[in-house]
């Protein structure tokens, strides 16, 4: 069995294992990390021997940590890493490099068509009807997007969004309430096939599923990191959010993965501010002075535009592992114009907590 696990923020774990009897047998970890001394490595490998194949990741990284000679180095590598890289080879994950990526970057959709295409396309890929994709949206005007678990009336100002205009839509996943404007605002979805995260705690399987975009903000000149559970910040502030959603396949398959980021581009902190709550109310004069700091835009790190730094994202993610450009079907958008409108244009939904 063969894993691999890129450590965050680190370099990429190999690890190459037989189950024998329900045990670990011929580990051999490899890797492009930094370690010293030498047998250490063969210490790790021995650690990991005899193990049984349920042991949990922390329980493995526990056996690695004591079974290291004292005085070892580590660098770009974590026992961590390494459980994680056998959990995945036991799962039987896949690879990034496995998979023939698909693009779809069309026109501004409305808000609620954007919520329904994320749940269409999942399903798409859980059924295994359409190839992992990276969707890229443009908006159709501005939003409010509520976690599938946020209460309505404790996250928005319902006068203040609709004197501004504003949509105020629920997604299928939980997190955050985020505030959309289309020109500041960059926002993408990873519908991606379950075994891709296979091995990986849900936590991890967050900084995993945008290691490519650190890359493509370090090319950029930001150097940004996750911030658990679900940020992209940099020294100056948060950059953005993400949000996740497993979908079943169908006959209760393995299905897919829905991982979406918002990222803030420019912002109006004073128009934010009065269309989300964000516990306003709490807040001393000197609170809502940071929280109009807390969020640190692209545009003023990148001086570039918001069509450039989308463009070099997505050149980075084809440089990582291809991409070729699609698009939604005729029956993907039918069924996502009826949900749309069923659904996440409904009341009912939007306020079902209300």
């Amino acid at each position: 069995m063969h894993g691999e696990y890129k450590v965050p923020g680190g370099k990429l774990v190999v690890v190459d294992l037989d189950d024998h009897g329900g045990v670990l047998r011929n580990v051999r970890v490899a890797g492009d990390f930094f370690l010293e001394p030498d047998e250490a490595l063969l210490a790790v490998n021995q650690a990991l021997e005899g193990v049984p194949v349920d042991t949990e990741a922390a329980a493995l990284a526990l056996r690695i940590e004591q079974g290291l000679p004292e005085g070892t180095v580590m660098y770009g590598l974590t026992a961590e890493g390494v459980a994680v890289a056998v959990r995945r080879a036991l799962a039987q994950a896949t690879d990034w490099t496995d998979y023939d990526w698909q693009l779809v970057h069309e026109r501004p959709q409305s808000p609620a068509l954007h919520m329904a295409l994320d749940e269409v396309l999942t399903e798409e890929v859980a059924a295994g009807r359409r190839p992992p994709t990276l969707r890229v949206w443009e908006w159709g005007g501005p939003a409010v997007v509520i976690g599938s678990f946020q209460s309505l009336r404790n996250e928005v100002d319902a006068e203040a969004a609709e004197r501004h205009g504003i949509t105020v839509v629920r997604r299928i996943s939980g997190g955050g309430a985020m505030f959309v404007e289309p020109g500041n605002t960059i926002t993408y979805s990873l519908s991606v096939p379950a075994s891709l995260v296979s091995g990986l705690s849900f936590a991890d399987s967050y900084a995993y599923l945008d290691d490519w975009v650190l890359g493509a903000l370090d090319d950029m000149g930001i150097k940004a990191w996750y911030q658990p559970l679900n940020d992209i910040t940099s020294e100056a502030g948060k950059i953005a959010g993400a949000a996740q959603k497993r979908v079943i396949g169908p006959d209760g398959g393995p299905g897919a993965v829905l991982h979406h980021v918002t990222m803030s581009y420019d912002i109006d902190a004073d128009k934010m501010l009065e269309v989300l709550r964000i516990g306003r109310e709490k807040l001393s004069d000197k609170g809502i002075r940071s929280a109009r700091k807390r969020v640190d835009p692209l545009r003023r790190q990148t001086g570039l535009s918001r069509e450039t730094v989308i463009e070099r994202m997505i050149r980075s993610f084809d440089a990582r592992y291809g991409l070729s450009s699609g698009g939604v079907t005729p029956d993907e958008l039918k069924r996502a114009e009826e949900l749309a409108a069923a659904k996440f244009s409904s009341p009912k939904w939007t306020a079902r907590v209300p």
